[in-house]
């Protein structure tokens, strides 16, 4: 192969791209020397190459220069053609994007074999040439063919200027003979004549190319007439319907409009039905919480009655629960245990106030019992003295000969009473005190004198604080050489300010946890007492010369007929701590109903008491509180009415009374705290300090313990429990029998005749000769014994109670829980009534899992009114923070800085 073709060397003067478009080629542009297509000829192009032999004038078509004779206007082969742009270079990259080749440039199309001179003659050049093609947007014009065929002549022309200036220039010969310039006229005759018909054949085919393109215009047009009416058609039938899409829009808004106004109606109709329906709800509702809160109302004051004395309420609580709402009483938290007991000496005379007639008030048991229920709960250090003074001392005094003594300055408060009977060794044992009391026959007078350190009077507030004091003294008393047992006597301990008397030493104790008042230890030097410093009565008298003549058997009757007030004092203590306890009771249910805690789902929030875990226990004990109550007020009417064979009985009744309501106290008031969480460690909150007053009277009056089992002891031998009361109509095998309150109390009466069996037969088969052991042998059923009984007594009050209730919704909130009280005290013996047949398998299960949860499920929702019912005034309650709704704000104002 020949080397990489260029344009130069394919086609003679300056090649455009114009010049090698398929269907443009005429027969001017190919000479009989021409390569074939498909070749290359590597020579270079001459004139010779295109015309053979010498161009004349005579071969030039009119209006060509002559040759050899060029002007401004012919192009040159290195000028442009005039009037035609100058084109970019050209490249073999420009005319094709590919190789350059000589296929590229002349299709095999264009001619039907290889191109001879022969094949060129004029006319032929038509059936083998390709048939114009009609003119299309890329297509030519007709005068764009004739600018080529015109650039082609000129390029010949001058080609053949060149040769002859050449020829010229090295002297050739200008003559040729005349066969060469006849081949030559005969040539160019051809050539012109194969111009001519190149011409016709282009004029004709430029003709066809306009016909084409008129009848294409025509064409066009008739087809941009047909879419332009096509579009009008369509655009009117589009406007057709958009008018018919319009007109359906309208009657769609239309409709649409008239349906929102009949939904709108509608729903308008509906919201007012619906309000209406809210409003006859809200009415209705209101009218029935109207109504409830009536019932709630009615239900609270039924039981406020059948708590608190029902028509004598405002003659025994009344004074005490307006007294403890004055602002006088309200709590202060800052106080150093030294002013708390200065404070409580002068609450004591606003007490003494509210008390009307002092020497009425001792006598009273009901106002004296209910005075420790409600300033109990308030100030125990003020409750402590209150029941010295008022029982004890003063109570004392009223019982024995008095009408010799004054009494104003103790019923005036000018000098505070006092009791001093225990010893540092001796308290519960007090029959066996030290402290003596020697009468001198000759001087009519006593010697009062501690003997031992042991024997110093132990506890009773006997310092300066409070003021001038006088106090009963409890000592043997020695006459005739004789010991006749312990007497009171009255002594004077302390002048108008305070100070001890010549004789006495008081020294102050420790502050104690609890009430605070100033306890001390007191000790007499060989005091001398007047003669009418001994208490006297009709039972027992001392003559001048020493001689006792007493109307009671034995020291010990004395013993107990001197110190009868402590009887009293236990009602006083049980009253007291009762208080305590329905007051921390109160206010764990109240806290419970205001503190809220994460809900169920997220974003809500319970109440405390909507907790089966936290309500159950509460109202355990809440049902519990309203049976210790009932108790209390039971005893003590039998104590205010009971006749001198009744008293035995009765001093073991309220021994076990005391102990079973102040250990049950202790137990609540643990709980209310612990229900109110880190709140119930705060003293503004008034629980521990509930708790740890408790403590105190457990112990005061006669320790329980001791007093339980002095009680369970005589009844071994003197106690015959009550028969169980006839239910004709009661299958008593059946869970339905434990819903009946008769049946229920009858549980409680086998108990007792199983457990006093109990203790019988483990006295009788106790150790012979041996006091101490048969009475360990036989003390732990003696006191389920005594724990039996006053359970039983309590089941006797509350039963006797509720079948006094006539209002129906008060006696069913008050079934519910007399069940709730007598199931919880039951339950510890379910395995004894199991194995005395008493109590069936079914009927445990039963209990445990049906009738537990209806009776809670029926209190609950009266916590409220329950808790109300325990009448505490609102100026106590809301000064504690737990108790108020803003809890948090109230507990904030109790911080300091």
């Amino acid at each position: 192969m020949p080397g990489t073709p260029t344009p130069d060397t394919l086609m003679p003067g300056a090649l455009t791209p114009d010049l090698l478009i398929p269907g443009m080629l005429t027969p001017s542009t190919l000479t009989p020397d021409s390569p074939t297509p498909g070749t290359l000829t590597p020579d270079p192009v001459t004139p010779d190459t295109l015309l053979p032999g010498p161009l004349t004038p005579g071969a030039l078509t009119p209006g060509t220069p002559a040759a050899g004779l060029p002007t401004a206007d012919t192009p040159t082969p290195d000028s442009p053609m005039p009037g035609t742009p100058t084109p970019d270079p050209v490249t073999p990259d420009t005319l094709l994007p590919g190789p350059l080749t000589p296929g590229a440039l002349m299709p095999d199309s264009l001619t039907p074999g290889p191109l001879t001179p022969d094949s060129l003659t004029p006319g032929t050049l038509t059936a083998d040439l390709p048939t114009p093609a009609r003119p299309t947007a890329d297509t030519p014009t007709n005068s764009t063919a004739t600018d080529r065929r015109t650039a082609i002549r000129q390029t010949a022309q001058a080609t053949q200027t060149e040769q002859n200036t050449q020829s010229t220039r090295a002297g050739q010969p200008a003559q040729n003979t005349r066969a060469d310039q006849d081949t030559h006229t005969a040539e160019a005759t051809q050539a012109h004549r194969a111009d001519r018909a190149t011409q016709n054949t282009q004029t004709s085919q430029d003709t066809q190319a306009a016909e084409a393109a008129q009848a294409t215009e025509a064409a066009q047009a008739a087809q941009a007439t047909q879419a332009a009416q096509a579009a009008q058609a369509a655009h009117a039938t589009e406007a057709s319907q958009a008018a018919q899409a319009a007109q359906a829009a309208q009657a769609a808004q239309a409709a649409e409009a008239a349906q929102a106004t009949e939904d709108a109606q509608a729903a308008q109709a509906t919201e007012d039905a619906r309000a209406a329906q809210a409003t006859q709800a809200a009415q209705a509702a209101k009218a029935a919480e109207a109504a409830q809160a009536t019932e709630a109302a009615e239900v609270t004051a039924r039981l406020t009655d059948l708590l608190f004395h029902g028509p004598d309420r405002e003659r025994i609580h009344g004074p005490w629960r307006r007294l403890i709402a004055r602002p006088e009483f309200r709590d202060r938290y800052d106080l150093s245990p030294h002013q708390q007991i200065t404070r409580s000496y002068k609450r004591l005379h606003l007490l003494n106030h509210a008390a009307g007639t002092p020497e009425l008030l001792a006598q009273d048991p009901e106002r004296l019992t209910a005075l420790h229920e409600w300033t109990g709960a308030l100030d125990g250090g003020l409750t402590s003295l209150a029941s010295i003074h008022y029982n004890l001392f003063l109570g004392t005094l009223l019982d024995h000969d008095h009408h010799h003594r004054d009494l104003t300055p103790y019923t005036r408060l000018t000098r505070t009473g006092t009791f001093l009977c225990t010893e540092l060794e001796h308290g519960n044992d007090a029959a066996h005190l030290q402290t003596t009391a020697h009468h001198h026959p000759h001087t009519n007078t006593f010697t009062l004198n501690t003997p031992t350190l042991g024997a110093q009077k132990f506890m009773p507030n006997t310092s300066p604080a409070g003021g001038a004091k006088t106090a009963l003294v409890a000592a043997r008393l020695i006459a005739a050489g004789h010991d006749h047992g312990v007497h009171l006597f009255l002594v004077p301990l302390t002048d108008p300010h305070g100070h001890p008397l010549p004789g006495i030493t008081t020294r102050r104790l420790p502050t104690r946890t609890g009430p605070t008042i100033d306890h001390s230890l007191t000790h007499f030097h060989h005091l001398t007492l007047p003669r009418h410093a001994l208490l006297e009565a009709d039972h027992t008298r001392l003559s001048p010369d020493g001689h006792l003549t007493t109307t009671l058997g034995n020291p010990r009757k004395r013993f107990l007929k001197t110190l009868n007030r402590v009887t009293l004092g236990k009602l006083c203590m049980s009253a007291g701590t009762l208080g305590m306890a329905r007051t921390a009771l109160a206010t764990a249910l109240t806290y419970a109903h205001h503190r809220h805690i994460t809900g169920p789902r997220p974003g809500h929030t319970t109440p405390l008491i909507a907790h089966r875990t936290h309500h159950q226990p509460l109202l355990t004990h809440l049902a519990t509180a309203y049976a210790l109550t009932l108790l209390n007020r039971h005893v003590l009417d039998l104590y205010t009415h009971h006749t001198p064979d009744q008293l035995p009985h009765l001093e073991r009744t309220i021994a076990l009374t005391k102990a079973f309501t102040t250990w049950q106290a202790r137990t609540i008031a643990i709980e209310a705290r612990e229900r109110c969480g880190a709140h119930g460690l705060f003293p503004p909150n008034n629980l521990l300090e509930q708790q740890l007053n408790i403590e105190g009277a457990i112990t005061a009056e006669g320790d329980n313990l001791v007093i339980t089992a002095k009680a369970a002891s005589e009844m071994i031998f003197n106690h015959t429990p009550p028969p169980p009361t006839p239910t004709p109509h009661l299958d008593t095998t059946t869970p339905h029998a434990l819903t009946h309150p008769t049946h229920l109390r009858n549980l409680f009466t086998h108990l007792e005749h199983i457990h006093l069996t109990h203790a019988r037969t483990a006295l009788r088969t106790g150790p012979k000769n041996n006091p101490l052991a048969r009475w360990n042998h036989a003390s732990t059923p003696a006191l389920t014994l005594a724990h039996t009984y006053i359970q039983r007594l309590t089941t006797d009050a509350f039963l006797t109670t509720l079948n006094h209730t006539t209002h129906p919704p008060t006696h069913t909130l008050l079934t519910h829980l007399y069940h709730l009280y007598t199931h919880t005290h039951l339950t510890p013996h379910t395995p004894t009534l199991l194995t005395h047949h008493h109590l069936t398998p079914t009927q445990h299960h039963h209990y445990t899992t049906t009738h537990l949860t209806t009776t809670l499920n029926h209190l609950t929702p009266h916590t409220h009114t329950l808790t109300h019912a325990l009448h505490h005034p609102p100026q106590q309650t809301t000064h504690t923070p737990l108790n108020h709704p803003n809890y948090p704000t109230h507990t904030h104002h109790h911080t300091t800085p």
